[in-house]
C-alpha cells in the first residue's frame, strides 16, 4: 500500500536550523558613558569669540580663534590637526595629531595611535609657556565585548609619583553594560586608591548610567523624545566636598530654521541657555548664550561666530 495519508517522509522533513544569538556589541570607552546627557546641555559662554576654520587637506587643517572678553585680556589660539587615512569610524580616524597653542606660547597637545587592530594608544601634552604641567599616556584595549584602558598621568620616576587609572567595562546584555574604575595615586608621603563601581542601561530611546564610588556617585539620564528634542537629568554627589548637584537640560533641533536651542536649570539656582543659527549658503554659525546665577548675582553672555 501506498502512503493512505499522504504524509511525507521522516528523511524529507526540512528541519529548523538553531537560532543564532547576535554577539554582543563592544562597550566603548568608560569616558563615553555619560557623553549622550553631557552633550544636551549648553556649553558656558562668555565674551565675544570669533573662530576661522581653514581645510587645507584631506589630512590637514587650522582654525584661528580671538576670544574677548571682560574677565580678563584678550586672547588668540592657534589649532591645528591632522588626520591620517585609517578611518575605523565616521568619528575615528588613525593616525590623529591635535596642537592648540595660544598666545602666551602654553601648548595643549594630543597624539592618537592604532598600534593594532584592537590596540589604541593616547598620548596628551600640556604645557604653560616653557613649564610641562601635565603629560599622560593611554593604553586602550578593545574586545569584542568588553574594553580595558590604563592610563598612566605625571609619572615622574626621580620624584616617586605616579596617577594610574584602570577602566573595565564588559557587554553583559545587548543593553546592559557594567564595570569599574580603579584610581591610584602616589607621591612623597601620600598613596591611595579610590573604586569606582559603574554601569549602563541602553533602551530604544533613552539611557540610564551610574557611577557609584567611595568618592561620590554620578548619575544620568538620557531621553530622546523625537528627532528634535532630547532632554538630560544629571545628579553629581562628591562626598569630600560635601557637595551635591542635580542638573536638567534639554536640547531642541528646529531644520527648517537650521537653529539649535540649548537650555539647563540645576540646583544651585543656575539657569542658562545658548542658541546656534547657521546662515546658509554662508559658512557661518552664529551663537548666543547667557547664564544667571541667582544664588550668587552672577550673571554673563557671550557671542560667538564661526566661519568654515
Amino acid at each position: 500500500m501506498g502512503n493512505t495519508l499522504g504524509l511525507a517522509p521522516m528523511g524529507t522533513l526540512s528541519r529548523r536550523s538553531p537560532r543564532r544569538e547576535e554577539p554582543l556589541p563592544n562597550p566603548g570607552s568608560f569616558d563615553e558613558l555619560h557623553r549622550l546627557c553631557k552633550d544636551v546641555f549648553p556649553a558656558q559662554m562668555e565674551g565675544v569669540k570669533l573662530v576661522v576654520n581653514k581645510v587645507l587637506s584631506s589630512h590637514f587643517q587650522v582654525a584661528h580663534t580671538v576670544h574677548m572678553s571682560a574677565l580678563g585680556l584678550p586672547g588668540y589660539h592657534l589649532h591645528a590637526a591632522y588626520a591620517g587615512d585609517w578611518q575605523l569610524s565616521p568619528t575615528e580616524v588613525f593616525p590623529t595629531v591635535v596642537g592648540d597653542m595660544d598666545s602666551s606660547g602654553s601648548l595643549n597637545a594630543q597624539v592618537l595611535l592604532l598600534l593594532a587592530e584592537r590596540l589604541r594608544a593616547k598620548a596628551i601634552f600640556q604645557t604653560q609657556q616653557a613649564k610641562f604641567l601635565t603629560w599622560q599616556f593611554d593604553g586602550e584595549y578593545r574586545g569584542d565585548d568588553y574594553t580595558a584602558t590604563l592610563t598612566l598621568g605625571n609619572p615622574d620616576l626621580i620624584g616617586e609619583s605616579v596617577i594610574m587609572v584602570a577602566h573595565f567595562l564588559q557587554s553583559v546584555t545587548h543593553r546592559l553594560v557594567l564595570g569599574g574604575e580603579l584610581v591610584y595615586h602616589r607621591r612623597p608621603g601620600e598613596e591611595g586608591a579610590i573604586l569606582t563601581l559603574a554601569g549602563k542601561y541602553s533602551a530604544l530611546h533613552w539611557v540610564a548610567t551610574l557611577n557609584v564610588g567611595s568618592g561620590g556617585a554620578h548619575a544620568s539620564y538620557y531621553h530622546r523624545a523625537n528627532e528634535q528634542v532630547q532632554v538630560g537629568v544629571e545628579f553629581e554627589a562628591n562626598t569630600r566636598l560635601q557637595d551635591t548637584t542635580f542638573s536638567f537640560g534639554y536640547h531642541l533641533t528646529l531644520p527648517q530654521a537650521n537653529m539649535v536651542f540649548r537650555g539647563l536649570v540645576d540646583s544651585n539656582w543656575c539657569v542658562g541657555a545658548v542658541l546656534e543659527k547657521k546662515m546658509p549658503p554662508l559658512p557661518v554659525t552664529l551663537a548666543l548664550g547667557a547664564f544667571l546665577n541667582h544664588w550668587r548675582n552672577r550673571f554673563h553672555c557671550g557671542f560667538s561666530i564661526t566661519v568654515g
